[in-house]
Formats: structure tokens, sequence, C-alpha cells
């Protein structure tokens, strides 16, 4: 396939860049690079099977030729980029959207939508299932990214009703991993810096709240099933084993192989209190579940962490 790849010099993009290429592939990896890093992609240059592209996807997108896929990464997941950048993150989930989704009507191509699980906002019910309707402020500070993706998700069904286009919607939740962003906000990276920067451990709130870490290989294994199937309806992608955040503080210690203070900081507004996916429609459909452990996930990634200083 010729693939439309927007967020490609992402985290999960860059990763799902190779992984595309070595299935074979042909790659337009589109990233305007306010999040995106072209390290990440540096590799991948002069790759016959790989071409970069700097635009943002708010803009009118042209692609000349046939393509197969298209795939919209684009965003800005961090709370720390979308709090920044409010304006920008509601721009690339709705005319990003719609744009990447206007590629794929006019080339006839079948398309992917990385939405989130914060489409559940602080959810009620724990583990979360599809059939979830979500818990969103949608005025709060964290609405700018909850809502974005929940009209990307209503406008991606949309097309497919109205239009026929073969859409999937993966709801991704709480992924780790190489190639993660220093200081972007994410629990992950702020804890393996600061282990590694012999600084206190920052805990938001009593650290009670849970998360579910999915190792970023698993993710794209998902992904890929996901692409390849004939589901048309969201499904969630991560990790159900739940862990709250005290928890894991003392797993990036203990893989580390260091001792930290921890200190506590005030929950952020409309922070989740638990995050936990339901992957039985994974399972089911596209015979999906991570096989990453965290502590197996977590040394990948610390002496990637490491290795980068």
């Amino acid at each position: 396939m010729r693939v439309l790849l927007t967020g490609g010099a992402g985290f999960i993009g860059s990763h799902l860049s190779e992984r595309l290429i070595k299935a074979g592939h042909d790659i337009i990896c589109m990233d305007n690079l306010i999040t995106g890093c072209e390290s990440n992609i540096d590799h991948l240059k002069g790759n016959p099977s790989f071409e970069f592209v700097d635009h943002d996807v708010s803009n009118y997108i042209e692609v000349d030729g046939d393509v197969d896929a298209v795939l919209h990464l684009a965003s800005l997941a961090s709370p720390v980029d979308y709090l920044n950048y409010p304006i920008k993150t509601l721009k690339v989930g709705s005319l990003g959207t719609h744009n990447t989704l206007g590629v794929a009507k006019a080339k006839g191509a079948k398309y992917l939508l990385a939405s989130t699980s914060e489409v559940y906002g602080d959810p009620l019910v724990n583990p979360q299932p599809e059939t979830y309707w979500g818990n969103v402020n949608p005025i709060g500070p964290r609405g700018v990214y909850d809502e974005s993706k929940r009209f990307a998700e209503a406008l991606v069904l949309a097309y497919n009703r109205s239009h026929g286009i073969d859409t999937k919607i993966a709801r991704i939740f709480n992924t780790y991993g190489e190639r993660m962003r220093s200081h972007d906000g994410r629990v992950v990276p702020n804890f393996i810096d600061q282990i590694i920067g012999g600084e206190s451990l920052t805990v938001y709130g009593d650290g009670s709240q849970t998360r579910s870490f999915c190792y970023v290989s698993d993710l794209i294994d998902g992904l890929m099933l996901l692409l390849e199937s004939n589901v048309n309806e969201p499904v969630n992608l991560g990790n159900p084993a739940e862990t709250s955040i005290m928890e894991f503080a003392k797993a990036v210690m203990g893989i580390a192989g260091k001792e930290s203070e921890i200190v506590f900081e005030e929950l952020p507004v409309d922070d989740p209190k638990v995050r936990r996916p339901d992957i039985t429609k994974a399972k089911e459909l596209l015979g999906w579940e991570p096989k990453v452990n965290l502590d197996e996930g977590l040394a990948r990634t610390i002496k990637w962490f490491r290795n980068k200083q």
C-alpha cells in the first residue's frame, strides 16, 4: 500500500512508520514537527519507501498519486502540549480530521483514526468498554483534547455512514516506550527523567489514581491488526493491567535501581481517577492482546532514556 501517515515523526507515529515499511508499504510521513521530532525518523530518510512532508494537517492537504490508506495520528496528546496550544489541539482534531478524511474520500482509501482513552474523561465505570459514553467536562482545560477526539470520532463515523469509507478508530490508552519526549508532562518520561537525574519523583494528588501502561510495540501490533480488519467501530487498544501512580513510581525506582524521594503536588483539574481498558473487543475481533509486561517494557524504556543523555 501507499500510506499517508500524519504525525509520523511523533513517538507512536515513528514506530508505526517503521512497521509499515517493514510490512512492505510506502509511507508519506506528514508532520509539522510542533511536537514530533525529526530525530525519530532520521534513520528512515533515504529509504525509497519513505517520504517526509513538513505540513500542518489543519490546512488543506494535497497528495499526488494513489493513496491506499490514511492513518491520522497527528495530535497534541501531552497535557503540556494541549494546555499550551489549546486552539491548535482543537484544530488538528477537527480540521485535521476533516482534511485527512477528504484525502481518503478522494483517493478511495481506507482510514484509521488514532483516538484516545480520554474520550472517556474521568470515568464512572472501570474498566472502560467501548460502549461507555464517558464523563467529560467539555469546557475544562482538558476539554480541548478530549472533545477534539470525540468530535473526530463522530466525523469519522459520519464519513463511514455517508460516504462508505472503510474507517477504523483506535482508542489508545497510556502508551510508553523509546522516543517519548522528555518533560512532556506524561508520567512515564517525567518519572524516568527525574530518577535518572537524581531528582525527586513528582506525584500529583495522593498517587492513588490508576493508569494502565501499554508498551509501544504491543500498540503497533494492535494498530496493524485493526488497519487490516473489517472493524469500523471504535476499539480499545491498551494494557488492562492497572496500577496506581504510587505503585508505578516504585516500579520505576526498582527497574532503575535507584531510590528517590517522592514529592506530592496538587492533582490537575479533571485528571482521571481511574484508567483501564476493557479489551474484550480487541481480543475477539482482532485476536490482539499485549505481550510485554511492565517490568520488561520499563527496562527497555529506561535504557533508551539513559543512552539518550
